[in-house]
């Protein structure tokens, strides 16, 4: 590639960078500066009691966060309109009131889980105990809400008890489970304060490198940038080859043909949602796309792990007779069931609009968490690719390998059910970072805080270096065993 050609790349990368982080900026403004979570909750399993006069519900809580600004509850009104008011306070150890809410009792539907915004945030203390307050000054016996507590979080199958630290309190006395109900906090975070710092060093260091790499172009020098450079420029028209190959090649003889990476993540979702939510009686809030979302991406990476598997020992003819990069044919394959992930994504926007989710700029973040799981993908697809040339017993040990990884993977149950002490296992599979990105973007309808970020990276980026060092290591050896 000539010194001219890099000048104009590097010119027009160093201007794409530029806009993506401006437009990153606009999208996931609050989210770089301000982190909000919600905290988990119990399954309401039975009603407290009326709210009456005189009559106090308390539910104690260690503060998470430097800010509360909502509550979640579920209320009842025993199938009636109740002519009272209801206060929703949070007070510290002294009892002072640090925030409130004022519901009326007509408004109140009965048995539904109600955000109770308070009007000015809890200023809170993380780590600090604190306690969520019921009253009702005007309740009666016939005239009064209720609201529900639990011990469990109910998912799928099965009902799982949960730890009970800080017991709810009614009148004083203290119950076996917990207040069914869930925080929206707020706290700070020191990203979003040096941001354009850290895009000005970034920038810095891309221009760096950039033209160290043209002067190495002007000279005739080679370096790993040059020489990637050049064999994108070199066999590109190639590899669109195998991808209209691969692509054509699924749908060969299928009467509906395309219309399967449509129908595909549909009834598959369809089956699993009626199994899960209709018979199991799942909690999951927006269960269908949280469902869907997660079929989807692993849909693709069951799909493109497989197909890399075979895509050395299925090209051996081509391979034992003509010189091409043997990188080309594991990346491929990736690529040509990354059109199928895209296709997919189609009826999970039909699924978000049924369902009534909005569509929020949040969503064109999506692209990030998608070439994350590509990523993941080549990586494994050169390990896999390495491993069946050797041993042909790979393709029978994957399939179970990758059954065994849906069931880690939380696509159709909530993280929530693992248990402590298996978190920290539970959060070394790649796929549950990258899909847990996706579904707060799609069900959230926000950018992930930074963190989320960074372990998208460290997931896909990371299994695709050790891939491409395992492959690079091994593929001479390779014709000697097609």
């Amino acid at each position: 590639m000539s010194g001219k050609n890099m000048w104009k790349g590097c010119a027009i990368a160093l201007a794409v960078y530029m806009v993506l982080a401006v437009a990153f900026y606009w999208i996931a403004g609050d989210q770089l500066r301000f982190r909000e979570e919600r905290t988990d909750c119990v399954s309401a399993s039975e009603p407290i009691g009326e709210l009456v006069q005189g009559m106090e519900i308390r539910q104690p809580f260690v503060a998470a966060a430097e800010e509360i600004r909502s509550v979640d509850m579920r209320l009842s009104t025993y199938q009636r309109v109740n002519s009272v008011r209801v206060l929703v306070s949070i007070v510290d150890g002294d009892q002072a009131v640090l925030a409130q809410a004022e519901l009326s009792g007509a408004d109140i539907e009965d048995n539904a889980v109600r955000t109770i915004p308070f009007a000015q945030p809890a200023q809170v203390t993380p780590g600090k105990r604190y306690e969520l307050v019921l009253t009702s000054p005007d309740g009666v016996p016939g005239n009064a809400i209720t609201a529900w507590q639990g011990s469990t979080i109910s998912t799928a199958r099965a009902e799982f008890p949960v730890e009970i630290t800080e017991r709810l309190l009614v009148d004083g006395a203290a119950r076996e489970g917990m207040l069914h109900y869930s925080l929206l906090t707020r706290s700070y975070f020191w990203f979003g304060s040096y941001y354009w710092y850290l895009v000005l060093g970034l920038g810095l260091l891309l221009a760096g490198y950039g033209a160290c790499l043209c002067w190495m172009a002007g000279q005739g020098r080679s370096s790993a940038g040059l020489r990637l450079a050049a064999a994108f420029q070199r066999y590109g028209y190639l590899m669109r080859q195998l991808v209209a190959r691969d692509f054509k090649t699924k749908y060969k003889r299928s009467m509906l043909g395309i219309l399967w990476s449509f129908l595909n993540p549909l009834l598959t979702m369809l089956v699993q949602y009626i199994v899960f939510s209709t018979l199991f009686q799942s909690d999951i809030p927006n269960f269908p796309l949280y469902l869907l979302s997660g079929i989807v991406c692993f849909n693709f990476f069951s799909e493109a792990t497989a197909m890399g598997l075979q895509s050395i020992v299925g090209n051996a003819a081509l391979i034992t007779k003509v010189y091409v990069p043997k990188y080309i044919y594991p990346v491929s394959r990736v690529f040509s069931s990354a059109i199928n992930l895209l296709l997919s994504l189609i009826p999970l926007l039909a699924v978000m609009l049924l369902m009534g989710t909005p569509v929020r700029p949040a969503m064109l973040l999506l692209p990030f968490g998608l070439v994350c799981l590509v990523a993941l993908c080549i990586g494994m697809a050169f390990v896999l690719s390495t491993l069946m040339v050797f041993f042909r017993d790979t393709q029978f040990l994957w399939g179970v390998v990758s059954m065994l990884w849906m069931y880690m993977t939380p696509i159709f149950y909530p993280e929530s059910i693992i248990p402590d002490q298996y978190m920290l296992l539970y959060k070394c599979n790649p796929l549950y970072h990258i899909i847990r990105f996706v579904r707060i973007l799609l069900i959230d309808g926000v950018s992930p805080e930074p963190k989320a970020y960074a372990l998208c990276l460290l997931a896909s980026f990371v299994p695709l270096a050790l891939g491409a060092a395992i492959f690079k290591k091994h593929q001479d050896k390779f014709i000697l065993n097609l």
